[in-house]
């Protein structure tokens, strides 16, 4: 078990106690019930056979009953709400720690959040059935030697072999739980890339190769589970094998005990019960396996749960500033490759800044950098002199505004997809920036213009990538970042856009990655990306003259020329 699993784990353990703690105490008295239930039923039967008045002890016996089986509703009730609730604080927890990451995240993320938070949420009310399920069969061992001790040494005899039992079954079915997350982790993983890019699959024409991949971690599920269900199916098969042995060997002894006339008939059938109920190694074999596999859910949230955040300070941007960027001897390192190596840029307030690079130089990186959506690993990012680093989250994400090539549309509505963002955008500013971003004529066409819900609205590339932008245009701040967020629009509609940058959106200070020439002839300044490091700084025009900064555009699809 991983070392970071116990602090999640007791955490998890800590904030479902109030319901595990009714969990346990409502089986707990329904183990009572349940131990008490024996001894009344033998005064019931020796009452009845010595002819005398048995009401008392018969009501008694149906009170035992009626409560024991309410007790176990209530511990039910309280067992599935209190595990909802926990699953529900684990996937908020969980979900705020890979949204607030200052790292990647580990693999299989849709299977930590959903069926392994399931399990672990769990793990209070597993634990609290764990130590409840040993209250019946200690009761039943106790209520053996009370009325026979004879009959308690005989059950103890065979008590080792369900002890090797219950050991056997939680240290086996430890491991192969872990191997059966992960390995379904992994097909869960493929099968949402694939489902993501399935146009591109069907297109390419690789949907057998992609099914294999897809598929190639079943054996390793399929082996695990077998595993799983051999370790639990031994378990269950040797406790079931055991349990009619043990309870024929305790009734053996009490029967001698009955024709010595040490046991009543009454204490025989309470004899046969308890013995039944301090065999009930099933019980404990089922609740084991419900605290091991909330365990090993726990073990892969906790992956999750501690990965590094980003830090914010507490600082604002000064007041009046006009967006100046600057980057100062930026580095980021991945997999010991430096993606990004002493950049130096100053961006000054109000311009727009076009980043272009071959494919790989670092533009989309630079530009998450620039907005603190990466972490570098050296240098400082500064805007109007005031480092990001010192500036606290909601600040910080109120002036710098993204739009990304592929944006991912959130809330009920399109009105709603566009107004979300650090703050709640009013309707007049949605629709501004709405058509701003050329958004407004074909939302206006559908069936309930900005009130469609987005489900109900097929949206096209490059219409999906306008109302990116009409969100990022509702929410500018002091730096807007363009992220290749108009490579879906046609070129008029390109123009259109980039010219309400200036004209139709609040001024900022604009940082566009561009693959496109009009877009570079358009911007204030050019920042030239090689290899992970600026190669040049300038209009345009006077880059143009450079063969090396035309082939940046040559490489790629479009070959427009400079105007």
């Amino acid at each position: 078990m991983k070392a970071h699993t116990p602090t999640l784990l007791r955490r998890t353990l800590r904030y479902g106690r109030a319901p595990a703690a009714a969990v346990l105490a409502c089986s707990a008295a329904g183990a009572a019930a349940a131990v008490v239930f024996p001894l009344v039923l033998a005064r019931t039967v020796d009452a009845l056979l010595a002819g005398e008045d048995a009401g008392r002890w018969a009501a008694l016996c149906a009170l035992l009953v009626a409560g024991e089986v309410a007790l176990d509703a209530l511990a039910a009730w309280a067992g599935g709400a209190g595990s909802a609730r926990t699953t529900a604080w684990l996937r908020r927890l969980t979900g705020d720690r890979f949204l607030g990451a200052a790292e990647g995240t580990p693999g299989g993320l849709a299977t930590r959040l959903t069926v392994n938070a399931l399990d672990a949420g769990t793990a209070p009310v597993a634990a609290a059935g764990a130590v409840a399920s040993v209250l019946v069969p200690l009761g039943g061992l106790a209520g053996l030697f009370v009325l026979d001790v004879w009959a308690g040494v005989a059950f103890l005899a065979g008590l080792p072999l369900l002890l090797l039992v219950l050991r056997t079954s939680v240290r086996d079915g430890a491991g192969a739980l872990a191997a059966y997350q992960e390995a379904q982790a992994q097909v869960a993983g493929r099968l949402a890339e694939t489902l993501a890019g399935a146009r591109t699959i069907a297109a390419a024409g690789t949907e057998e190769r992609e099914r294999e991949r897809v598929l190639a971690p079943l054996g390793g599920l399929v082996t695990a589970g077998r595993r799983t269900w051999r370790v639990q199916g031994r378990a269950a098969g040797s406790a079931g094998l055991l349990m009619p042995l043990l309870t024929a060997g305790v009734l053996a002894v009490a029967g001698l005990r009955l024709t010595g006339g040490h046991l009543t008939a009454g204490e025989l059938l309470a004899v046969a019960r308890y013995t039944v109920l301090a065999a009930g190694a099933g019980a404990v074999v089922g609740a084991l396996n419900g605290w091991v596999r909330a365990r090993a859910a726990t073990d892969r949230l906790a992956a999750v749960a501690e990965l590094r955040q980003t830090a914010y300070g507490t600082d604002t941007p000064p007041p009046g500033g006009n967006g100046t960027l600057e980057l100062r001897g930026i580095r980021v390192v991945r997999d010991g490759r430096a993606l990004l190596d002493g950049v130096d840029l100053v961006v000054d307030g109000g311009l727009t800044a076009a980043v272009v690079g071959a494919s790989g130089a670092g533009k989309s990186l630079l530009a998450a950098v620039a907005g603190r959506l990466e972490e570098p690993d050296a240098g400082a990012v500064l805007l109007d002199g005031v480092d990001l680093r010192a500036l606290g989250e909601g600040p910080l994400r109120r002036e710098v505004t993204y739009a990304f090539a592929r944006p991912v549309l959130l809330g009920g509505s399109v009105g709603a997809a566009i107004g979300a963002g650090a703050w709640e955008a009013g309707e007049e500013a949605v629709r501004a920036a709405a058509r701003a971003a050329g958004a407004d004529p074909f939302v206006r066409r559908l069936p309930d213009g900005y009130g469609t819900a987005l489900r109900d609205a097929p949206l096209s590339g490059g219409e999906r990538q306008r109302l990116g932008l009409a969100r990022a245009f509702a929410h500018t701040g002091r730096l807007l970042i363009l992220d290749d967020a108009t490579s879906s629009l046609d070129s008029v509609t390109e123009r259109l856009v980039t010219r309400a940058l200036t004209e139709d959106v609040r001024p900022c200070t604009r940082l566009v990655v561009a693959h496109r020439v009009a877009v570079a002839a358009r911007a204030d300044v050019v920042v030239w990306l090689e290899a992970g490091r600026v190669r040049a700084v300038g209009p345009h025009a006077r880059l143009w003259r450079e063969a090396a900064y035309r082939a940046v555009f040559a490489a790629g699809d479009n070959r427009e020329t400079s105007r």
